[in-house]
């Protein structure tokens, strides 16, 4: 019986290329296997053997996402594969949203069986897990030895088509997909011996658990608008002309913090917006209107509020994992604190 062949989907980091300096490399099909595809093969090896890895940087893929597409399809196809798979791309966000794309594309357009694997607060985990399956992870590749084996495991069971079982069972992230299940006592019994477990400060587990979302408290009312010191932050990307701060169009690892003293206006010649995913057309002819700059300027000489501060801070919200997009907030607002920011004004594309 000829084994089931396997197309492994890696970055330029888990291939050994480089880190950010090689994120913009184009597709290619490895002339051999990586280490961590080599990791892969001997997981699978009594029922599989992987045929080939394709290798795709995270900038490129996010930047030329239908020709990065299209062309990572071609290359899968040519290796006539039983199933595939991509990753693990743990909490890496461009590296998320480019595993789950693929693996939906793979699995719609070529019809194989395909499997990722990321950490929950992957971006790429929200996009795309009502269509596809995506294992559960770690938030980094400390986490390696437990989600190559799972998604090994998970992947032949796919590629064999066998029964998939639920997420807990399986250890894929939910999906948000309701199937009807058949248990020995009704629904109002169950509810009940639930109720009463948590009445008794008992353990029991819920048969439909809601999300969960931060509770943030709201800030104290400004007093004085006319006396106060007023700071832009944005997810829209506005960033001065030529991006000299490389913040990626999507799935940003960094911000950038700009100087505005002196500045009334933003035109065309000064700024432009950093941010994929939509048309910037408008945003580049006035980042004006993704960051108030020159209506700020307005209230500022009109005495409506105290000053505008010196500084703004910019990152690109798009595919951006919320784990990066707390740890830039907490770097910066201790900066505006410091600065004596009374108000920040947010805003988004």
């Amino acid at each position: 019986m000829s084994k089931l062949r396997v197309v492994h989907y890696i970055n330029q980091f888990f291939a050994g290329i480089g880190g950010e300096e090689k994120a913009d490399i184009e597709p290619f099909i490895a002339e051999a296997l990586p280490p961590v595809s080599q990791s892969l093969a001997n997981l699978v090896k009594d029922d599989a053997e992987v045929v080939g890895t394709v290798v795709c940087g995270d900038s490129y893929f996010g930047e030329n996402l239908v020709e990065a597409k299209n062309r990572i399809l071609e290359m899968v196809k040519s290796f006539n594969p039983d199933v595939f798979i991509a990753g693990p791309a743990f909490n890496a966000g461009r590296y998320g949203v480019a595993s789950g794309t693929i693996t939906k594309a793979v699995q719609e357009e070529l019809g194989i069986p395909a499997v990722t694997a990321m950490y929950i607060e992957n971006p790429g985990a929200d996009m795309f897990k009502k269509y596809v399956y995506i294992m559960s992870t770690a938030d980094s590749a400390a986490g390696m030895r437990t989600a190559l084996p799972a998604l090994a495991k998970f992947a032949m069971k796919l590629a064999r088509g066998e029964e998939i079982g639920g997420p807990a069972a399986e250890g894929y992230i939910e999906r948000g997909i309701r199937v009807n299940m058949f248990k020995e006592d009704r629904g109002a019994k169950r509810a009940v011996a639930m109720l009463v477990k948590k009445l008794k400060g008992e353990e029991y587990e819920t048969e439909y658990p809601m999300p969960t979302f931060d509770k943030v408290a709201p800030g104290k009312a400004i007093v004085d608008m006319s006396k106060a010191t007023i700071a832009i932050v944005t997810s829209g990307g506005i960033v001065p002309k030529g991006n000299p701060d490389r913040i990626e169009s999507s799935s940003a690892s960094k911000y950038g913090k700009y100087d505005i003293e002196g500045v009334d206006d933003l035109t065309a010649e000064g700024w432009e917006t950093a941010h994929g995913g939509h048309d910037p057309v408008y945003a580049n002819e006035d980042a004006d209107r993704v960051i108030p700059v020159d209506v700020l300027r307005d209230m500022e000489k009109e005495g409506k509020i105290g000053k505008l501060h010196r500084y703004f801070y910019s990152t690109v919200g798009n595919g951006t994992a919320v784990a990066s997009s707390k740890k830039f907030a907490e770097e910066f607002t201790k900066e505006l604190v410091a600065d004596g920011v009374d108000a920040v004004v947010l805003t988004s594309t």
